[in-house]
């Protein structure tokens, strides 16, 4: 059986047709990338994968499957809703990857995209030995996807995991349960460190809410999709950090790190910081701006 795209002389044959009628589409719309994909191809490919319940790894010899007429109704209807509503594809499909693992998400929590991804795998090396570390604090963990990538790879690890938002932290929850690592992975309603116990980390990392009120009015309507209260910051965007920072020693062991992604803020923070001995440290995917500090090295 062949299906017919609406608008389209002759029906799909195949997956692969299928998934170029999708690219043209998210093309001409022009939309904004940077959840997970950075292009209509991928995008096309997240949301017509998902519609015909494909594994990604099967590409590309699953462009040659036929392709039924509900499968390709369930993908178009995605396409067209990533082209006209201009919310991420991680929404429409709920589900997103981050450090090699999926992750469930919402609306209510960020789409997992921090090139912090590459430090969970491995396992904070060399900032970091990574069999000794025992305890880590994420702080704002949303999805909950850094500290469960992190437990993944410390195995000896306990990580606590913290959120203001309650809907964040419902999902974060989902997610612990989903990896299997309800017995090492605490998920706690905390503000910063207000809220946890007295304790001491061997890491404690975060990507926090760091964008300024002038930035938030010229993000792109994807970024807007976002729940704002984990993007937007006060203090031009360095209110969070700066309670982060203030914090660090008092929470981290003599030997522990502190990793904070600061991203567009990074000018702002490297001013207000400037007596810090402040690593940036450097990715082989993606962009954004993320610093380490020492223990040793924090007021």
């Amino acid at each position: 059986m062949t299906a017919r795209p609406r608008g389209s002389a002759r029906p799909f044959a195949n997956v692969g047709e299928l998934l170029a009628f999708a690219t043209a589409r998210l093309a001409r719309a022009r939309l904004h990338y940077g959840h997970g994909t950075d292009n209509p191809r991928d995008d096309a490919a997240a949301l017509v994968f998902h519609a015909l319940g494909l594994a990604h790894e099967s590409a590309p010899a699953s462009y040659r499957l036929p392709v039924t007429g509900p499968g390709v109704r369930r993908a178009l209807a995605l396409v067209e809703r990533r082209a006209r509503e201009r919310v991420p594809s991680a929404y429409l499909t709920g589900i997103s990857w981050f450090a090699g693992h999926a992750f469930r998400v919402t609306p209510d929590v960020l789409v997992p995209r921090s090139p912090i991804a590459e430090l969970c795998r491995a396992g904070f090396s060399p900032w970091v030995d990574p069999a000794r570390v025992r305890r880590v604090l994420d702080v704002g963990t949303g999805s909950g996807c850094i500290a469960i990538a992190t437990a993944l790879a410390l195995p000896r690890a306990r990580v606590d995991a913290t959120d203001v938002s309650a809907a964040a932290l419902k999902i974060a929850r989902g997610n612990v349960r989903r990896h299997g690592l309800g017995g090492r992975v605490r998920v706690i309603g905390a503000d910063v460190y207000d809220g946890l116990a007295a304790r001491r980390y061997d890491i404690v990392v975060s990507n926090p809410p760091y964008v300024s009120a002038a930035e938030m009015r010229r993000l792109p309507r994807e970024h807007r999709a976002e729940p704002a209260t984990s993007l937007r910051a006060p203090r031009h965007g360095l209110a969070v950090i700066e309670r982060i920072v203030a914090g660090a020693k008092a929470r981290l062991t003599p030997n522990g790190i502190l990793v904070v992604e600061v991203g567009n803020a990074a000018p702002r923070v490297r001013r207000r910081f400037h007596g810090l001995p402040l690593t940036w440290l450097e990715f082989e995917h993606g962009h954004a701006e993320v610093f380490l500090v020492h223990a040793a090295g924090l007021p």
